[in-house]
């Protein structure tokens, strides 16, 4: 089983929209996927269609009262589960915090999947917190929306230190262009100038498009709701390319 994280410091960069994406696309091809909603927001919850609520809340997952296996509901979609977001993970940092070695309780969680899942998806919350750090320890690949600005590329390169600065397990970090306008050029210097000099910025940029947007009414992927479009195809080759970070180039979509 294989983790990935849609992870930023900075909210509203795309991370949500992105999960669901990649999430699909590799039940699609074979995957047998879970999306964890780790943000009280519960935005992937809504999309999903699923209630967002965990009996006994955050704090029942974390202390082992309640099995995980129990929380998991299905999809729309067939081989991609969720474990729904909770109102209760606002606290997740003090549930966490209570524990013993309190930075790798969601990579304990998790290990028990191993068998029934082949990839795992956590769409977390934007902080720096105890929860990042649960993420950093829990994920193999942590994905990074980036919008293409001055200020966004110095928030990615104040994550990179942080995680640079961990003790024991550290992730492969990779960063994405989102919510990508052509009409603006520094966007465009940015995304021309960049890549060439940075091995740890994906290709694939996905654009400021309103099949995005629409997610929110449609409450399905952009890679259903239109397949064809230029979203979608942004999310495809993505996709792809996380598939190779995960899995390594040449392996197939199917385990």
């Amino acid at each position: 089983m294989r983790t990935v994280a849609t992870y930023s410091i900075k909210g509203g960069v795309g991370k949500t929209s992105a999960a669901l994406n990649l999430a699909y696309l590799a039940a699609r091809d074979g995957q047998r996927t879970l999306v964890w909603d780790l943000d009280p927001q519960a935005a992937a919850t809504f999309l999903f269609r699923v209630r967002p609520r965990i009996k006994g809340g955050g704090k029942a997952l974390v202390r082992g009262k309640r099995d995980i296996d129990d929380a998991i509901k299905a999809t729309d979609f067939p081989g991609l589960d969720l474990l729904p977001a909770d109102f209760s993970y606002r606290h997740m940092d003090l549930m966490l915090d209570d524990a013993k070695r309190p930075t790798r309780q969601l990579g304990k969680l998790l290990k028990p999947l191993s068998l029934d899942y082949d990839l795992v998806v956590l769409d977390c919350p934007p902080s720096i917190s105890l929860v990042s750090e649960n993420v950093f320890q829990a994920a193999d690949l942590l994905l990074v929306p980036l919008i293409p600005t001055t200020l966004s590329l110095r928030t990615f390169d104040q994550l990179l230190g942080v995680v640079a600065a961990l003790d024991g397990r550290r992730p492969d970090v990779r960063a994405f262009f989102s919510m990508v306008d052509g009409r603006k050029r520094l966007h465009a210097d940015i995304m021309r100038d960049l890549p060439h000099n940075r091995s740890d910025i994906l290709k694939a940029s996905v654009p400021s498009a309103t099949d995005v947007e629409r997610m929110g009414l449609t409450r399905q992927p952009v890679v259903v709701s239109n397949p064809g479009g230029r979203a979608a195809q942004a999310y495809t080759a993505l996709w792809q390319e996380c598939h190779d970070a995960l899995f390594g180039p040449g392996a197939g979509t199917a385990p």
